[in-house]
């Protein structure tokens, strides 16, 4: 009995497991680009390796806060895919060129999605001149970090093959 209980608690694992890939996959392929204005500061983590601390221009750009802790934020995208705070989401339908960011207030502070951009070690010049964060969202409002672009928009990191 033991052993069946043990069997579907890892294939309950490995289900969810997989379907957070898929997710992010899915977010990958479908979601809508956005650039997002950076403030970086650039810390190391012993633990961590080399990372950028990331805070995004349309968490100050957004206040006051609401008192609801989580909700959207509607961003207005413009015609370089650069994503502005334009009002915090009132349930109204989007129009053309607007996007809904997911939010999550904490400690009195607009959360975006992640607030960290990790890389290789000795990869810290790469990335130096970061000044966007490129991003994914999906029609629920999820972001995903996919990478840094300089102010000229263009991609930074490793080349990829």
């Amino acid at each position: 009995m033991s052993r069946i209980v043990l069997f579907l608690t890892g294939l309950l694992i490995l289900l969810g497991v997989n379907y957070s890939i898929w997710r992010k996959e899915q977010l990958l392929t479908n979601g809508t680009m956005v650039l997002l204005e950076l403030a970086p500061v650039d810390p190391r983590s012993l633990m961590q390796g080399d990372y950028m601390a990331l805070r995004f221009a349309v968490q100050t750009a957004a206040s006051p806060l609401p008192e609801q802790p989580d909700g959207h934020i509607v961003l207005k995208i413009d015609d370089r895919r650069i994503g502005t705070f334009l009002r915090f989401d009132d349930g109204q339908p989007l129009a053309p060129g607007e996007v809904r960011l997911l939010y999550r207030r904490r400690n009195q502070e607009l959360k975006l999605g992640t607030n960290a951009f990790f890389f290789q070690e000795g990869d810290e010049p790469r990335y130096r001149t970061a000044r966007y964060g490129e991003a994914r969202v999906d029609a629920d409002g999820q972001l995903l970090l996919t990478g840094l672009r300089d102010a000229d928009l263009r991609p930074l990191g490793p080349s990829v093959p």
